[in-house]
């Protein structure tokens, strides 16, 4: 079956998105990410994760805030 499901665990997922599992679950309480509960344990479809990375994309042009104009250009 083609539509088969990869589930991540939420050690997997913070992993995979290179942050600790408190923000992961920070992250789902806020409903940026999709998370499902089975039982007592929370799984992440690995395709939504993915999906997450891709929407935190940084768009080039979108930093220049983050440094400063050089002040003066000495002519």
């Amino acid at each position: 079956m083609s539509d088969d499901i990869t589930w991540l665990s939420t050690a997997a997922a913070a992993e995979r998105l290179g942050i600790t599992p408190r923000t992961l679950y920070r992250f789902i309480d806020e409903g940026q990410l999709a998370a499902y509960k089975f039982g007592r344990v929370i799984r992440l479809k690995q395709d939504d994760v993915d999906a997450y990375i891709e929407s935190c994309r940084v768009e080039p042009g979108s930093m220049s805030h983050l440094y400063p104009e050089t002040a003066g250009s000495g002519e």
